[in-house]
């Protein structure tokens, strides 16, 4: 589907609730490390794989949000910026721009805020972010099993069923397995627990999905309290 940068999709939000979310997003200390202005010279387009299948612009993300576009930047938060891969092929910009960070900056504020586009972009992923948050590690590819993401459709089973083929186009650094990438001592996992209250990653949770965050809540409160630590999420 065409992206409709037209403004008119998103006309019913006030001009200040789209100002404020750009806000948030100037706020961040990564923002002026990130952006410092556009030749327009495409570079970021060329390298970026998602541009090849996506109507996505890096470059017009960038440009919007120099040229502080309000409206357009609020346009592209919610429906542009979930097809980016974050692999940061972009980091090559002349001007040293890095769209991929201005990206997730405006990612992160979409989740805090709660977003409707932030919340169906994740919704897929609550069985990942599981995972990951619970037990401190990754989800490898071994296990994409159709018993294990339903939701993902059909072509979970033909991954599972071809998977030795899959892997062999697949970079060296993914070629982890449950056996060889699910080691996470319980100091480590107590640690990223900690980390996770104190940097606010559960409240963002809770922002997006807050079943999620109730059994992550659950899983993570009683881990803590066994190690000694009376840590709520509430």
């Amino acid at each position: 589907m065409a992206l409709d940068l037209s403004g008119k999709k998103y006309a019913q939000v006030s001009y200040e609730e789209k100002e404020r979310l750009f806000n948030e997003v100037k706020a961040d200390l990564r923002y002026e490390e990130y952006l410092y202005g556009c030749y327009e010279c495409g570079i970021c387009v060329a390298a970026c794989p998602s541009a090849r299948f996506y109507d996505f612009s890096p470059r017009k993300i960038a440009q919007a949000v120099a040229r502080e576009d309000i409206d357009l930047v609020y346009t592209l938060m919610n429906d542009s910026i979930w097809d980016c891969s974050q692999c940061f092929s972009c980091d090559r910009c002349p001007r040293k721009n890095s769209p991929g960070g201005i990206i997730t900056i405006m990612r992160e504020v979409a989740v805090k805020n709660g977003l409707a586009s932030a919340q169906a972009a994740l919704e897929g992923y609550g069985r990942v972010v599981y995972k990951i948050m619970s037990t401190g590690t990754q989800v490898s590819p071994d296990m994409l099993q159709p018993s294990a993401f339903p939701d993902w459709g059909p072509h979970v089973k033909e991954i599972s069923n071809n998977l030795d083929v899959w892997r062999r186009a697949l970079p060296p650094e993914t070629l982890h397995t449950t056996e060889t990438g699910w080691q996470v001592d319980d100091k480590t996992l107590i640690e990223l627990y900690l980390i996770w209250h104190m940097t606010g990653v559960m409240d963002m949770i809770k922002e997006v999905d807050e079943g999620l965050f109730m059994i992550l809540q659950d899983v993570m409160e009683e881990r803590l309290e066994e190690a000694g630590y009376d840590v709520s999420f509430e």
